[in-house]
Order: C-alpha cells, then sequence, then structure tokens
C-alpha cells in the first residue's frame, strides 16, 4: 500500500513547484550542522508553524532514515501503530518504508503493532515529510503513530527503539534521525501559552521525560504530542544524547496578530 497524501492543498501547497518555493523559504540553512540524534518539530499548517520546522531542519545534518513519531489525533488504529504499507507519497515523490528498520522494532517490543488506520488521515506525521525529501530527497522512513502510554510503555517503547537503531545502524552505517511531531499549548491566551510551554520545553531541554509528563499534566498543558516527544527523549537518551538547543519558539498568534487563542509551536533539537 502506498498511503497518498491526506492534507496536501490544506497544510502545505499541493503542487510540487509551489511546495518547493515554500521549502527554500522556510528552511534556514545553518553554515554550521549539528548531527542530531532526535528533533521536536510542530506539526501545523506551513503559514502558521512552517518557519519554527524550517529552522530546525536547517540546522542538522540531512539524515539518510527519519523515525517520525506522531499523535494520533483521529482515534482510529493500534495505540502503537507502525505503517504497514510500501510507502507514503507527498507531491515530492514516493518516501519508501525502512522494512529493516521495522522488523528489528517489531523484534524488540509487542507493544508495535502493523497497522494503516492510524495513518490514513493523521497529519502530524505526513507534514514533516516534505521537509525530510527537501533535506534528503530519497529518504526512508518509518513512520510511528501513538495514542495514550503511561510512563512504564513510553520507556519500554524508547528502549526498543534505540537498541533497533543501534544495531540498523551497526548493519547499515546510516545516519538515523528520530522525529517527534507535536505542537504545544492549543487555544490560549498567548501569555498563558507561553508560560505553560515555558515549563514543558524546560523538562525537554532537560532530556526528563518524565518531568515533562509530571508538568504537562500538572499545569494542564495541551501539548498533543506528549507521548512522541516523551518517547524521543527517553530513545535519544539511550543513544548518548547529552545536550539540547531550542531553535525557536512563536504561537500562531505572532503569525496571525490574534493573541487571544493561540496554538504553541516549539522547535528543539537533541544531541
Amino acid at each position: 500500500m502506498r498511503r497518498a497524501p491526506a492534507v496536501a492543498g490544506y497544510f502545505y501547497p499541493e503542487e510540487r513547484e509551489s511546495l518547493l518555493l515554500e521549502l527554500k523559504r522556510l528552511v534556514k540553512f545553518s553554515p554550521e550542522k549539528i548531527e542530531a540524534l532526535g528533533i521536536v518539530v510542530p506539526h501545523a499548517g506551513y503559514m502558521y508553524s512552517g518557519e519554527v520546522a524550517g529552522k530546525v531542519y536547517g540546522k542538522i545534518l540531512p539524515p539518510e532514515v527519519a523515525v517520525i513519531i506522531g499523535p494520533n489525533h483521529t482515534g482510529l488504529g493500534e495505540r502503537v501503530s507502525l505503517f504497514d504499507g510500501e510507502s507514503f507519497l507527498t507531491p515530492l515523490g514516493e518516501a519508501q518504508i525502512e522494512k529493516r528498520l521495522s522488523e528489528l522494532l517489531l523484534a524488540e517490543t509487542k507493544l508495535v503493532k502493523k497497522d494503516k488506520w492510524a495513518h490514513l488521515r493523521e497529519h502530524s506525521l505526513e507534514v514533516q515529510l516534505p521537509f525530510l525529501q527537501f533535506l534528503t530527497p530519497h529518504i526512508k522512513i518509518l513512520p510511528l503513530c501513538l495514542w495514550d502510554l503511561d510512563l512504564q510503555e513510553i520507556k519500554e517503547l524508547g528502549r526498543a527503539l534505540a537498541k533497533a537503531i543501534k544495531i540498523y545502524k551497526e548493519e547499515t552505517g546510516k545516519k538515523v534521525l528520530i522525529v517527534a511531531s507535536s505542537d504545544f499549548s492549543h487555544y490560549e491566551p498567548q501569555k498563558v501559552a507561553q508560560k505553560k510551554d515555558s515549563l514543558a520545553i524546560k523538562e525537554i531541554l532537560a532530556l526528563s521525560e518524565e518531568n515533562l509528563l509530571r508538568v504537562v499534566f500538572s499545569e494542564k498543558i495541551s501539548m498533543c504530542g506528549i507521548i512522541p516527544v516523551s518517547v524521543t527523549l527517553f530513545a535519544c537518551k539511550e543513544l548518548g544524547a547529552k545536550n539540547t538547543l531550542l531553535v525557536d519558539y512563536k504561537t500562531s498568534g505572532d503569525v496571525a496578530g490574534d493573541y487571544t487563542a493561540v496554538v504553541g509551536y516549539g522547535g528543539i533539537i537533541i544531541y
């Protein structure tokens, strides 16, 4: 099965040349690149969050394989859904599923299930793909769509993912990037969103998935990708991550000019 674009023409341009022009505008290439283990990037429409995402993608060494982890907004499919198909399509072309890495991950944990339903209409993974194709035209991907997991399951999945990546890198020597797709506060006044999001970002920068979970729940932060980010943090630490960098933070209000009910967008590199 080749997964067709679900949000082309809505979240990002559906015509190839228009999309390339938009990506050239959004991706700000830095002269000094970071060899990232993971990144946290937003998944709203490009007009709102694309600038934040583009700054992150412009600061990292292009990966050869990307594990894209996003939240399940539709409620369809498995709790931990690994796309059961051949590829994802975008206006920039076809991104093949990395079958060997998929096999390795499935062998490490029973939490992961092959499934297509969670992915068919999910935008959180799809919107990352044109950025990744812009960096690496023939990139291969491993798409994971997540529903609610507890802390023990987050650590199990993160540990399994890290082990699968280690084995895969030993076998192939390829660069693998974990992409955690998440927006932060949803529909809060600007100052409230900024304050709440700063608390969550602080814990991500400290590489603490446990404190991130604690502060998001205690402060009622409507961060949709808390589970993907927590899994990414744990996996990156298992892979040797010691450092983080906040590249940018903005809200939809900074773009639209309406600060009464904004969505927060943060871009972070883990290395």
